[in-house]
């Protein structure tokens, strides 16, 4: 009897229509380590089920179709029973899923890291594909599933450079770059082509330098990769959150990450939140008792907002050196803002 799956390495390959995701998903399949068999399944918002028929048949790949819906929502069940299926006839080595261009990929993800793959799926990074001239149009930067999808993405492919002026390229980096939580890392993919490294090795990046800013982007070749955010490649412990401190220009930062598994009691953390100095610029991205939330305080203004965000909790308070609060004393008063389950 074969040995119980642990731990498969599962991607998200998000992006608006037409983005170019099952080309990106075929360039990648091109370049995957001999001996091992991936499994690919890719939902259309149509019935015909046109994606699956561009990727050839062969031993060590699996493609399962889930025309008719989205994943995200209406075949949230049906998308977990055929993974079930999938997993324990094939046994693929990784699975790379790529959501309809219309769905909103956070319900997608909390399926996946549901109790029914708990120790059998090990989400890896998400990666949402971007071609720049999009951001052009007011009506794509405004749709809430072209926000989402960029998100609760980790790291950022930009297609179809070929096709984009120089401006363009740099016009997405830099809206890119604004975006927090920030990405792990933002590569160019023209015509799909995407260093496999990014896939393979994420989470570790060992082959890619850290660049501290992404001002630093046009001095690097157009094709070279980018990590944008080092910090994030360590994982948080349950019960372990972890802290980063750092001081520059006269001014601190103090900040922590959270399993994504913890969850906040949204009344406590806010009152939390709301009892520390008026000055302190503070922003965060917490899964709490009320589902993910974004946290925004600047110039004493609070807002609360939905997010797609779904990597991990985070918290950071900037201010002037010397007026941020002990962190210890913090990190233990956030802790009882945590449900115990």
């Amino acid at each position: 009897m074969p040995a119980p799956l642990a731990n498969v390495p599962v991607h998200l390959v998000t992006g608006f229509l037409g983005s170019g995701k099952s080309t990106l998903i075929r360039r990648l399949i091109e370049q995957k380590p001999e001996g091992e068999r991936w499994a690919v399944v890719i939902n259309e918002f149509g019935r015909v089920g046109i994606d699956q028929a561009m990727f050839a048949e062969r031993d060590d790949l699996v493609v399962k179709g889930l025309p008719g819906g989205c994943l995200c929502c209406q075949l949230a069940f049906v998308l977990q029973a055929s993974l079930v299926n999938l997993l324990h006839r094939y046994r693929p080595d990784r699975l790379i899923i790529e959501p309809s261009g219309l769905g909103h990929p956070a319900g997608l993800l909390d399926v996946l890291r549901g109790e029914g793959f708990e120790g059998v799926l090990d989400v890896r990074d998400i990666i949402a594909l971007l071609d720049p001239w999009r951001l052009d149009d007011p009506r794509a930067r405004e749709h809430e599933t072209f926000r989402d999808q960029l998100a609760m993405a980790d790291g950022v492919a930009l297609t179809m450079t070929d096709l984009a002026t120089p401006a363009q390229r740099e016009a997405a980096r830099a809206w890119l770059g604004e975006c927090w939580p920030a990405k792990r890392w933002l590569a160019e993919a023209p015509h799909g082509e995407l260093p496999p490294s990014l896939l393979l090795d994420s989470r570790r990046h060992a082959n890619l330098t850290a660049a501290a800013s992404p001002s630093h982007q046009a001095a690097r070749p157009a094709a070279a990769p980018l990590v944008l955010d080092d910090v994030a490649f360590r994982e948080p412990e349950p019960g372990r959150p972890l802290r980063e401190e750092g001081a520059s220009l006269g001014h601190a930062t103090l900040g922590w990450r959270w399993h994504a598994a913890e969850v906040f009691d949204l009344d406590r953390v806010a009152m939390l939140l709301g009892e520390l100095s008026p000055v302190l610029r503070v922003k965060g991205v917490l899964h709490t008792t009320e589902g993910w939330k974004l946290y925004n305080r600047a110039g004493g203004a609070v807002s609360l907002s939905e997010t797609a965000w779904r990597r991990d909790s985070r918290l950071e308070l900037i201010g002037e050196a010397g007026s941020l609060p002990a962190a210890e004393e913090l990190e233990a008063r956030l802790a009882t803002c945590l449900e115990h389950r």
